[in-house]
C-alpha cells in the first residue's frame, strides 16, 4: 500500500502514523508541493488534499481529512468517488478548538481585549464591572467532542452548562442537561453565554440571525468556533451596536479572509481571531491525527469501517 501524507508530522508522530501499517510505502510531502503523478499513486492519502486536485487520484481506497469539518467534500460539488474511504478527524481538536474559545470568551467578560487596544494607545483606562462564569448559564451549539471540552472548562469555572443537539439522549460527560436543536428557543433566553460549534449544513446556515439574536437575554456573550456561515453578520453588528450583545467573539467568519473593509472588523465589543483555533498550532492536533489516521489505516487493511467514516 502507497501511503501519502501531506501533514507536518514530525518523527514521534511519523512512527505512530506508520505502526498502523507497517507494511506500506509511506511517502511525505505537503499540499503545496504535491505532484500529480504522486496523488496518482496512493492507496491513502493523509491530510485534506483540494478535492480538485483528487481528479488525479486513480488507485486511491482512503482519503483521511485533517479536518473536523467535511462539507467541502460531500456537498453537491464534492468529487470524491464512491469508491474511496472517507474520514474526518473527529476528536482532533477538542483540547485546541475548546482552549482558544474558552480564552476568547473570558477575555471578553474581563474586557481584557479592550485593556490591550488601551495598552496600545498608552491609555490608563478603568473598564468597569466584569461577569464571572461562577454561576452562569452556558448554552454550547454542538455537543460533540469540541462542545464537550469546552463545557468541562466552563464547569470547571462553576458554570451550569446545557448542550444542544440533534438529538437528545444520554448527557454527555461535562453537561449539566442537554436539548434537542428544535428546542434552542426553550433554553436560548435564559443562557448567559451562548458557542456555537456546529458544522456547516443547510440547517445551520444563518440560524443566528436577528431573530436568534433578539431571542438572548440582554447583555449575553456569543461566540463562533464552527463555521462562518452559521451567523448572519450585519445581524451580529447590530445585536453588538445596541448592547443586545455585551460582547462576541469569532474564530470563523464569512468570507475567510475577511476583507479589510468588512464592517465586521469595527463592530463595538467583537474579537476576531483569523480561524487558527482548529489547525496545528496547538501540538497535541497533529498527535491526535497521527493517532485517527494510524487506526483508520489498520481497518482500511482488514475491511473495516472506519473511525469518523463519513457518507458521501
Amino acid at each position: 500500500m502507497n501511503v501519502l501524507v501531506l501533514l507536518p508530522f514530525n518523527d514521534v508522530q511519523r512512527a505512530v502514523l506508520e505502526a498502523g501499517a507497517p507494511d506500506a510505502d509511506f511517502r511525505y510531502t505537503t499540499k503545496a508541493a504535491v505532484t500529480d503523478e504522486e496523488i496518482a499513486a496512493a492507496d491513502a492519502i493523509i491530510g485534506s488534499l483540494a478535492v480538485d486536485r483528487l481528479q488525479a487520484a486513480r488507485n486511491l481506497r482512503m482519503l483521511q481529512l485533517n479536518s473536523a469539518g467535511y462539507d467541502n467534500y460531500v456537498n453537491p460539488a464534492g468529487t470524491v468517488p464512491a469508491s474511496v474511504k472517507l474520514a474526518c478527524a473527529v476528536g482532533a481538536y477538542g483540547q485546541a478548538v475548546s482552549e482558544h474559545m474558552f480564552a476568547m470568551v473570558l477575555a471578553l467578560m474581563k474586557h481584557l481585549d479592550t485593556y490591550r487596544d488601551d495598552q496600545r494607545s498608552h491609555a490608563w483606562t478603568d473598564r468597569g464591572a466584569v461577569t464571572t462564569l461562577a454561576g452562569a448559564q452556558v448554552l454550547v451549539l454542538g455537543a460533540g467532542d469540541i462542545g464537550t471540552h469546552f463545557a468541562q472548562l466552563c464547569r470547571a469555572m462553576g458554570a451550569r452548562v446545557t448542550g444542544v443537539r440533534r438529538r437528545v439522549g444520554v448527557v454527555p460527560e461535562g453537561f449539566d442537561a442537554v436539548c434537542a436543536m428544535d428546542d434552542i428557543e426553550t433554553v436560548l433566553p435564559d443562557a448567559d453565554v451562548i458557542v456555537s460549534f456546529l458544522p456547516s449544513s443547510d440547517k445551520t446556515r444563518g440560524l443566528v440571525d436577528a431573530r436568534f439574536l433578539s431571542q438572548c437575554k440582554r447583555g449575553a456573550y456569543f461566540a463562533n468556533g464552527g463555521r462562518g456561515d452559521l451567523v448572519v453578520q450585519p445581524d451580529l453588528i447590530a445585536a453588538l451596536e445596541s448592547g443586545q450583545l455585551a460582547g462576541a467573539a469569532l474564530d470563523v467568519t464569512t468570507p475567510e479572509p475577511l476583507p479589510a473593509d468588512d464592517p465586521l472588523w469595527d463592530a463595538p465589543n467583537l474579537f476576531i481571531t483569523p480561524h487558527v483555533a482548529g489547525q496545528f498550532h496547538l501540538y497535541t492536533v497533529l498527535d491526535n491525527i497521527a493517532h485517527i489516521a494510524a487506526e483508520n489505516l489498520q481497518h482500511l487493511a482488514a475491511g473495516e469501517p472506519l473511525r469518523n467514516e463519513v457518507e458521501h
